[in-house]
């Protein structure tokens, strides 16, 4: 019983606005969110590489990084260590990620920070590796993880289908769903437990089957 009473070490979660939000902004989202997701993308290392097919025309290949997580793989196998200061980067940028996120998704209308908290509160526990994880585990963690991809495969598609009809709602009632807003949180909040087990290796307890 004790176990299932300890909370996951990745938590999210994002203040409801229970109030009427700026349709202005909501209707213009996303071009008003370019700029914030360029800084992003820069942060997490994106690499553009455009070149000329033959008949498909111009192509844009973008690849993405930015997480410490094949340096922590390899510290955690052979040295079982995860370095604080790259604990600290992974949870920093994973706060700023989320943040765009949100607003990108119309749960907040206030313009995302690359600092401060705000309305989006995410955090991850440090973890002892010695103590609490297997230092082998990281090697299929990505492996084990598949279920989850799957699943949070078409739960994004039914979340951006929320976000679309949440968008509809916000101009003709200036307010967001709650139902909805639940709804894309928890995948969000599914998602993070996932990344925080697989891509992050903060724990080994596998990520629930829940949006809770």
């Amino acid at each position: 019983m004790a176990e299932q009473m300890t909370p996951y070490p990745a938590t999210l979660s994002i203040d409801y606005p229970d109030r009427k939000l700026n349709r202005l902004t909501s209707f213009f989202r996303i071009f008003t969110s370019i700029p914030i997701w360029i800084i992003l993308a820069l942060l997490l290392g994106a690499t553009f590489d455009s070149y000329e097919a033959h008949e498909v025309g111009w192509r844009i290949q973008v690849i993405a990084t930015g997480l410490v997580t094949f340096p922590t793989l390899l510290m955690i196998v052979f040295r079982q260590k995860y370095p604080k200061w790259w604990f600290a980067w992974n949870l920093a940028l994973s706060r700023f990620s989320m943040r765009v996120s949100a607003y990108l998704a119309l749960m907040r209308d206030e313009y995302p920070s690359t600092d401060e908290e705000q309305a989006v509160h995410l955090d991850l526990v440090y973890p002892d590796v010695k103590t609490n994880l297997n230092r082998w585990l990281p090697l299929i963690k990505w492996f084990l993880a598949i279920p989850h991809y799957i699943v949070l495969a078409f739960l994004g598609i039914a979340a951006v289908v929320c976000v679309i009809i949440a968008w509809f709602a916000i101009l003709f009632t200036g307010r967001y769903p709650k139902g909805l807003f639940n709804f894309v949180l928890g995948v969000s909040r599914w998602s993070l437990r996932v990344q925080a087990y697989a891509l992050l290796m903060l724990t080994d307890k596998y990520p629930p089957f829940a949006l809770r």
